[in-house]
């Protein structure tokens, strides 16, 4: 029997001489990400809509990343940082987002504008902007930030309406996309996480966070890592034969 070539499977995981996009990466599971990527070997280009977050974001990295202020509502700034940037990046991970958790009743107008605007419109916005480059190249990469109430409702968090469908949105964007583009080589997928350790679960109260734990096969919160993780294989040769895949990272929340 031949022995293992483990440096062919290590290479397939490399993103060495490859530049990785991320949007909403000054904190996070964004800037989890991105770390997690330049670890792979990739070069990073850093976006946030906040640049403070940006500014402390920067001085985790051990080499420092291209960092740019991004608002990804605004189609134009999106267009405008493509013509920019020298060169299309290799891997795009549509990251930002927002939730605003209310009764449909009490879900303004603004609300609803707000979480459609950066977790659906952002999405849409960056990849026509970098995928369409990414297309012309011949190769490509895309990972958007999906959620699993994107296919679900969950019993403690049911009244986040806007947020549910954007995530919903964004997984038939992922689909439609991967679709249009394989023929280029562009492969777009998403990742799905269930309930995880950050800073927008830590605005519920800790009888809900110990309830999503409770109701998670694996007793417990994600951690950004374990995001970053499956958001690195999609990025890589790895996963060469996947795209519109809608990948769970959920600890079995969604197998009950």
């Amino acid at each position: 029997m031949p022995p293992i070539d483990r440096t062919s499977i290590h290479r397939k995981f490399d993103l060495s001489g490859k530049t990785a996009l991320i949007t909403g990466g000054g904190r996070g599971i964004g800037l989890q990400i991105a770390l997690t990527l330049q670890q792979a070997g990739a070069g990073i280009i850093l976006t946030d809509a906040d640049g403070s977050h940006l500014a402390e974001a920067a001085d985790q990295f051990p080499l420092k990343p291209q960092v740019y202020q991004l608002d990804v509502t605004n189609s134009k700034a999106v267009g405008d940082l493509a013509a920019k940037i020298a060169s299309c990046p290799d891997i795009m991970v549509n990251n930002a987002g927002v939730s605003r958790a209310a009764p449909t009743s009490q879900t303004t107008d603004e609300d609803w504008r707000t979480v459609l605007s950066v977790n659906l419109d952002g999405v849409f916005y960056c990849s026509r902007a970098f995928g369409c480059l990414m297309a012309q190249r011949g190769s490509g990469a895309i990972a958007n930030i999906s959620s699993m109430c994107g296919e679900i409702v969950t019993r403690q968090q049911s009244v986040v309406t806007a947020y549910n469908a954007s995530k919903a949105g964004v997984n038939m964007v992922t689909k439609t996309l991967a679709c249009e583009w394989a023929r280029f080589g562009v492969r777009v997928n998403a990742v799905a996480p269930g309930f995880v350790q950050s800073e927008m679960t830590g605005k519920y109260p800790d009888e809900v966070v110990n309830a999503w734990s409770d109701q998670t096969p694996m007793g417990r919160l994600g951690q950004p890592h374990e995001i970053a993780s499956a958001v690195h294989f999609l990025a890589s040769d790895a996963s060469s034969y996947m795209t519109g895949t809608i990948l769970l990272v959920d600890g079995g929340y969604t197998c009950w």
